[in-house]
C-alpha cells in the first residue's frame, strides 16, 4: 500500500498586495463619494432656502436667506462690527471657551480618576454629583453674571460647569474599566498607588477621556455664547443678542455660521491629536 501523501494548501502571497491595494482604492473611492455627497446636500439645502425665501414661500424677514447671510459675514469681515473687528469678537469668545474648556477638562479628569480609584470617596460624593448633574446648567449663567460681572470670568464659569460633567463621568468610567490584571501585575512588581494611577489607570482611561473631549469643546462654546448673550461687553454671543434686538435675522445666522466654523476647526484639531496619540488603534475605515 502506497503511503498517503498529505498536501497543505498553498497561500498565494502574490495576491495579498493586490487585495490590500484594492481595499485602499475602494476606501478612497468611498471617501470621495461621501465628501461629494455632503457638498451636494449642503448646496441643495442652501439653494432651496434661497429659492423659497425669494419666492416668499418662507418669510425672508424671519428666515433671511443665504445670500444675505453671506453679505452680513462679508460686511463684518471688511468693515467690522459695531463692537469692533470680527476677529476680536471671535478671539474673545474663543478665549473664554478655551479657558473654560481647559479648566473643566482638568477638573473633570482629576476628579473622575480620583473617585474612580477611591471607592470610599465615590460613595460619599456620588449622590451630590448626581444632584449637581441633574440641574440644568444653562440656568446658572445668569447667576455667574451676577457673581462675576460682565467680564470673561462669568463666561468661563459657564463653560466650566458644562464641560466638567461629561469629562468627569468618562474619566470615572475609564478608571473603573481598567483591566484588574494589569493593576495586580503592577502591584506584584512593587508599584505604589501613585505609580499605578499614573502609569496604568490614566493611560488606560485616555481613550475614554478623549471621547468626551470632542463633545465637551462644543459645550464650552455654548457656555461662552450663552454667557455673552445674557450680558457681555464683546463676543459672538453679544453679536447674536444685538442682531436679535434689531430684528436682523441675517446677523443671527451669520454668527451661527461663524461659530459652526470655529467648532469644526476645533473638532478637526482634536481628531488629529487623537489619531497621533492612538496610532495603535485601527481606524473604522479599515474594517
Amino acid at each position: 500500500m502506497s503511503p498517503e501523501v498529505l498536501s497543505t494548501p498553498v497561500v498565494d502571497t502574490a495576491k495579498a498586495p493586490d487585495r490590500a491595494h484594492s481595499r485602499a482604492r475602494a476606501a478612497r473611492r468611498r471617501k470621495a463619494v461621501v465628501t461629494v455627497s455632503r457638498v451636494l446636500l449642503l448646496v441643495a439645502v442652501l439653494a432651496l432656502w434661497e429659492a423659497f425665501s425669494r419666492a416668499k414661500v418662507i418669510d425672508p424677514f424671519n428666515f433671511s436667506m443665504p445670500s444675505k447671510i453671506w453679505d452680513q459675514i462679508w460686511t463684518w469681515v471688511t468693515h467690522g462690527t459695531a463692537l469692533g473687528s470680527l476677529g476680536e469678537q471671535i478671539w474673545y469668545t474663543l478665549y473664554e471657551a478655551l479657558l473654560g474648556w481647559v479648566i473643566g477638562v482638568v477638573a473633570g479628569v482629576v476628579c473622575g480618576i480620583a473617585l474612580g480609584r477611591i471607592t470610599f470617596l465615590a460613595d460619599i460624593l456620588g449622590p451630590y454629583i448626581k444632584v449637581l448633574n441633574s440641574i440644568p446648567r444653562i440656568v446658572l449663567a445668569p447667576i455667574f453674571v451676577i457673581w462675576f460681572g460682565l467680564g470673561p470670568a462669568s463666561k468661563v464659569a459657564s463653560a466650566v460647569v458644562l464641560v466638567f460633567f461629561p469629562v468627569f463621568f468618562n474619566a470615572f468610567q475609564g478608571a473603573r474599566e481598567v483591566d484588574r490584571n494589569l493593576v495586580a501585575n503592577a502591584r506584584i512588581l512593587g508599584a505604589s498607588d501613585r505609580r499605578v494611577t499614573l502609569q496604568v489607570v490614566v493611560p488606560s482611561a485616555t481613550s475614554w477621556i478623549f471621547t468626551s473631549l470632542h463633545v465637551s469643546f462644543g459645550f464650552a462654546l455654548i457656555g461662552a455664547i450663552v454667557g455673552e448673550y445674557i450680558g457681555a461687553t464683546k463676543g459672538i454671543g453679544l453679536l447674536v443678542a444685538q442682531s436679535q434686538g434689531t430684528f436682523n435675522a441675517a446677523g443671527v445666522y451669520a454668527a451661527m455660521v461663524i461659530l459652526a466654523v470655529v467648532a469644526l476647526v476645533a473638532e478637526g484639531l482634536l481628531t488629529f491629536a487623537e489619531r497621533r496619540i492612538f496610532r495603535w488603534k485601527p481606524s473604522g475605515s479599515d474594517s
